[in-house]
């Protein structure tokens, strides 16, 4: 039985669909390259990626890297997020983070990146406006925010802390793979 030529291109189009990979890798003009060990996962409100993490050998549950992108204009000020994700999280004896916080900065092709990294307890919340937080300690963050053509690009890895010390070299090699497109 012969295919019919629409029905041949039917097939090579979903044989296409199916290997491209399932977040977007790219974003308000910046795209990047994800590692390849980290699964991208399927498509979800305000994230322009998200990637699962491996657990690394001791911990429980592997991390997660989302990449969110709000809109042109959206997404607030650098330091507003920055302080935002500090109050993600205690330090071990349940205080605040901030002494806890490193700040800095990082060049991904030229373009600026302001970064954050913390360990403490990580105050998880399975969706944004939840009410009550889940403590996890041991946690570590890196984050790292880009200006798009219209917007900030926000990449934040949480992770126990030996999957994110196993993970820090791919996530700085992601962020130093930006590029404008």
């Amino acid at each position: 039985m012969e295919l019919s030529f629409s029905t041949r291109i039917a097939v090579v189009l979903v044989l296409i669909l199916a290997a491209a990979p399932l977040g977007a890798e790219s974003a308000s003009g910046l795209s990047w390259t994800a590692p390849a060990s980290w699964k991208a996962e399927a498509a979800r409100p305000m994230r322009a990626a998200t990637y699962l993490i491996p657990a690394a050998a001791g911990d429980a549950e592997g991390g997660e890297c989302v990449v969110y992108y709000f809109g042109p204009g959206q997404g607030g000020s650098v330091d507003a997020n920055i302080d935002r994700w500090i109050q993600q999280f205690q330090a071990p004896d349940g205080g605040p983070a901030d002494k806890l916080a490193k700040r800095g900065n990082k060049t991904g092709n030229g373009i600026p990146v302001p970064t954050l990294e913390l360990t403490g307890t990580y105050l998880f919340k399975p969706f944004p406006m939840a009410p009550k937080a889940m403590p996890k300690p041991g946690y570590r963050m890196l984050a790292a925010i880009a200006q798009g053509k219209d917007a900030p690009v926000f990449f934040k890895l949480t992770a126990p802390k030996k999957t994110a010390d196993a993970a820090e070299a791919d996530f700085w090699k992601m962020i130093e793979s930006l590029k404008k497109q």
